[in-house]
């Protein structure tokens, strides 16, 4: 049985120099189309192809490559944190919460991969 419960949406997210150029490039050439721009957060997400997975876009001066991070959808971010914490996983630091948009979380797997859990504040989702 999982100790988090999970929804049926992912995100992937990467850091980019540029992310309205970035989703400018991912409409052209992947047929991506732009859910939004939070440009006061520094993150854009687009819509893939697949059904419950969007890429997001945040924002870095100097991006590394091979950056990207599985953000998992939670209804309950402390829920789901506390969980995993009392179950021995590892997180980076404290939830950070951008009020009235997103609250995340991330940890590692046993390798040291990074993941994250976010919630929606917005009412969207």
């Amino acid at each position: 049985m999982p100790i988090a419960t999970l929804d049926n949406k992912i995100t992937l997210a990467m850091s980019v120099r540029d992310r309205h150029l970035s989703a400018q490039w991912y409409e052209d050439k992947l047929g991506f189309k732009l859910i939004h721009h939070m440009d006061e957060a520094g993150w854009s997400e687009m819509q893939t192809n697949t059904d419950g997975v969007t890429l997001g876009l945040g924002e870095q001066a100097e991006p590394a490559p091979g950056n990207m991070v599985p953000v998992f959808g939670v209804a309950d971010i402390h829920d789901a944190r506390s969980n995993l914490e009392a179950a021995g996983v590892r997180f980076d630091g404290d939830t950070e919460t951008i009020e009235g948009m997103v609250s995340t979380a991330t940890f590692y797997d046993p390798d040291g991969n990074a993941l994250m859990l976010a919630q929606d504040l917005s009412g969207a989702g």
